[in-house]
């Protein structure tokens, strides 16, 4: 399986979408369309930590890296999706340099963090304990998520964190906080450009959500990875579409 951290790092398009829908059935069935990874969305979604587990094997099976968009940045949440076995992680709603800190150190094993080893499936129940801490050194994948208005304004300190692989841009709740700022005239689009830009200064990948092909399209000319809608927005729409009217 070729190392997604080092595809983002060299900026090798990656594209695939988030799984939100509780079942391993639901990763075989998005891993069979081909994409380059799967996110397993735990943070709008009733996924237990459990089912988490069992999702990611399905993923491994099938071959695909498999990220974990956890419930929080609180470290228990970032340690049980890799403890279980993820390729990396994306923590939402990182809008401070303090923020982005502590997620390094709950992510990474000392010295980069302060993550602790515990004896999971990614450690193969204790057979494997430093096997893994070198290949979580060498492979592990921290995302974190600009979504504010704040991380927006902060973007280049943040970015400046040492240990952060990738920042995916979500512009459904940037845009929900803009609208919220009242004196604040700026665009999604120009809040936009101003992490993507950020992101080039410091030499760190940009990603960014996107609800269809087409979009991604797009964003695929600007950036190197793009998460493209989920599971649970293909079966609402294919089940609209074959429920619609006949007439």
């Amino acid at each position: 399986m070729t190392s997604l951290r080092q595809a983002i790092a060299d900026r090798r398009p990656q594209r695939g979408p988030f799984v939100a829908i509780p079942s391993p059935m639901a990763v075989e069935i998005m891993a069979g369309a081909g994409p380059d990874f799967l996110c397993i969305d735990t943070e709008h979604s009733p996924i237990s930590d459990a089912l988490l587990t069992d999702m990611l094997r399905a993923g491994e099976l099938c071959g695909l890296p498999m990220l974990v968009r956890v419930r929080s940045a609180l470290p228990q949440n970032i340690a049980a999706a890799l403890d279980a076995g993820a390729t990396g992680v994306l923590v939402p709603h990182v809008s401070s340099v303090e923020a982005a800190e502590a997620v390094v150190k709950a992510a990474r094993f000392p010295p980069e963090g302060t993550r602790g080893a515990g004896p999971a499936r990614a450690a193969k129940y204790m057979r494997n304990i430093a096997g893994y801490l070198e290949t979580a050194r060498r492979e592990s994948v921290l995302m974190i998520q600009i979504e504010t208005v704040k991380a927006v304004t902060d973007v280049a300190a943040i970015l400046a964190v040492p240990g952060i692989d990738l920042a995916l841009i979500g512009p459904g709740d940037l845009a929900v906080d803009l609208a919220a700022q009242e004196h604040d005239e700026r665009t999604l689009e120009t809040l936009i450009d101003q992490v993507i830009a950020a992101g080039g200064q410091a030499g760190v990948p940009i990603g960014i959500f996107s609800a269809d092909r087409e979009a991604s399209r797009r964003w695929l000319e600007r950036l190197s990875f793009v998460i493209e809608g989920s599971d649970a927005l293909l079966l609402t729409q294919a089940s609209d579409a074959a429920c619609a009217p006949l007439d």
